[in-house]
């Protein structure tokens, strides 16, 4: 008996260390400074309507750093009329290799699923305002 709740401990202790290290899924409406944060689960389903940025970035990439705080203050502006995205390529390769992303930062702005507009390397808020602007009219 004795033998049995020391293997009960050891085995629920087992499982409670494996589960503390399980990673922590990317929920589908993850909004971080008022940008979407996209994964391959919900990329498809979030460019199919209306007319969406995505900032195709990578966390070690340093003009996706500086680019940041720019889509965040465009997201801010858009006040909802545009989706404002990004979509880490580390973590998402599916749609990083669909839209054949090779070099970072890439934003993509799209129009019903529909890439109308494309630019690659760290852009100024006036460059990627002015494309969304003219996608909408």
């Amino acid at each position: 008996m004795k033998m049995f709740v020391v293997l009960f401990m050891l085995l629920s202790t087992f499982v409670v260390r494996h589960d503390s290290l399980k990673k922590v899924p990317v929920s589908d409406q993850n909004i971080q400074n008022g940008v979407l944060i996209l994964t391959d689960k919900n990329f498809d389903n979030t460019i199919k309507n209306g007319i969406v940025m995505v900032d195709f970035y990578a966390t070690w990439c340093g003009p996706c750093k500086i680019l940041a705080p720019i889509i965040e203050e465009i997201a801010e502006e858009a006040n909802g009329k545009v989706k404002i995205c990004k979509l880490d390529t580390d973590r998402c390769p599916v749609a990083s290799l669909k839209y054949n992303i090779k070099y970072l930062p890439t934003v993509i702005i799209f129009k019903n699923g529909n890439p109308e507009y494309r630019v690659v390397g760290l852009q100024d808020k006036e460059t990627l305002v002015n494309a969304l602007k003219n996608i909408q009219e």
